[in-house]
């Protein structure tokens, strides 16, 4: 297997994805900020993120809110040191109101594979919990689960 750094291949870029579904799926803000560069700079809607530690601030304010979190996402193309990808991601607000969170995300990489540049676009549509489609525990996605494209996303 070739490392995970750039510049990436159909195969390494994938791997990347899965790798970064699997850590925000975990909901360990610390254990997702190491993937990226100490200095790392984030778009993520409306809100400018630099740093580990913003990342860490960030992501623990979305999981405190964005409840039962359950992200895939899926490669949409790949170059040098960039890989973009498309997402959909469901939770529910402390009311029990749940949602469909889709998105893209564009990310440029460093020379170690720590991803130095994020930016992000997303959407939230609610949604009845009876048309929920992302059924596994909390934790990774399983992989005999259906991706994106196989649940029509």
């Amino acid at each position: 297997m070739s490392a995970l750094v750039p510049p990436f291949t159909f195969e390494t870029a994938t791997q990347k994805v899965r790798m970064a579904e699997d850590g925000w799926n975990s909901r360990n803000p610390e254990r997702v900020s190491l993937v990226y560069t100490p200095d790392s700079s984030w778009r993520n809607r409306a809100e400018f993120i630099n740093g580990r530690a913003e990342i860490v601030a960030f992501l623990t304010r979305k999981w405190a809110k964005e409840l039962d979190y359950r992200l895939i996402k899926e490669l949409w193309t790949f170059g040098g040191s960039r890989i973009a990808v498309r997402f959909a991601y469901e939770w529910h607000d402390d009311s029990g109101n749940w949602f469909r969170s889709y998105g893209n995300e564009n990310w440029e990489f460093d020379a170690a594979g720590l991803m130095q540049r994020r930016f992000a676009c997303i959407n939230d549509l609610p949604i009845k919990e009876s048309d929920r489609k992302f059924h596994w525990p909390l934790g990774g996605r399983p992989d005999d689960h259906p991706g994106l494209s196989d649940l029509g996303l």
